[in-house]
């Protein structure tokens, strides 16, 4: 069996970020990717809108370097969610989990509000939870002796080695 996703799109909305009891990242949002096609000599464009899921250190990146708007290609597997909501009723959906990304936005496109640099924000005065100060391979940090507010480090942009390119013309792809 084959399971496999690749969609180039735009993020839909901010990334939600919160992490696991294990102390794990889970990150999710939505893309919007779209297809252009000619129907009787009119052309058309079909959006299709999919929900993705982030893990572990993947979804931090996300978190720290994509806005709503931001251009991103993700490669990872279909998953079918299915539960019961408040009326009894079976719901079902599904999803893409994000094996690989590459973020698409140069530096110069900070249409988003994009910051590639910036450190997550962190609230002013509140420590955060021992979950927050875990990394997410789930060894946890030196507890901090000092009543200071907590800083987070700053985080380096993955370097160009560990993040495939691939150069997508959007005039080229086929859909």
């Amino acid at each position: 069996m084959f399971n496999k996703v690749i969609l180039v799109g735009n993020l839909t909305r901010d990334i939600e970020l919160r992490y696991s009891q294990s102390g794990m990242g889970i990150a999710n949002t939505a893309i919007a990717t779209s297809r252009k096609y000619t129907s009787n000599g009119e052309k058309k464009e079909e959006v299709c809108f999919v929900d993705i899921t982030f893990f572990a250190r993947s979804a931090e990146i996300a978190n720290q370097y994509l806005r709503k708007g931001s251009k991103i290609l993700v490669e990872g597997r279909l998953n079918f969610d299915q539960w019961v909501d408040q009326n009894g009723q079976k719901r079902s959906k599904h999803s893409v989990v994000v094996e690989t990304m590459q973020m698409l936005d140069s530096k110069g496109d900070n249409q988003g509000g994009n910051n590639y640099n910036a450190a997550p924000q962190q609230p002013q005065n509140q420590a955060p939870t021992q979950q927050q100060q875990q990394q997410s391979y789930g060894q946890p940090q030196q507890q901090q002796q000092s009543q200071q507010p907590y800083q987070q480090p700053a985080r380096q942009m993955p370097s160009s080695n560990e993040v495939p390119v691939i150069d997508i013309d959007e005039d080229e792809i086929p859909f």
